[in-house]
């Protein structure tokens, strides 16, 4: 009979926990080798490129290395401040300007 799911001995099968995927490894490191050998003419390639479309390369390239910034959002209830809480508030947005 064939185990079930959820049976208390553990995993139906795959890697276990923790083991790299090798095809990612090694795809990993062949781009990053094929980038680097090909530094210079990505540069060159890149400044033959127009304005517009040299920023739009780099800054789909950004999305790689500099992480995207999460959305904050505050929410007040202004009706249940103090008069001394508003005052605190408006100074402290107000001091940058």
């Amino acid at each position: 009979m064939a185990r079930q799911k959820n049976d208390g001995r553990g995993r139906l099968g795959g890697r276990a926990v923790g083991t790299p995927n090798k095809v990612s490894g090694t795809l990993k490191e062949w781009l990053t080798s094929l980038i680097d050998k090909n530094r210079k003419q990505i540069e060159k390639d890149l400044k033959g490129l127009s304005p517009k479309d040299r920023l739009l390369v780099i800054e789909k390239l950004m999305q790689y290395v500099i992480p995207k910034q999460a959305a904050q959002q505050v929410k007040l209830d202004f009706d249940s401040m103090t008069d001394e809480q508003l005052q605190r508030l408006v100074e402290e947005m107000t001091k940058e300007v």
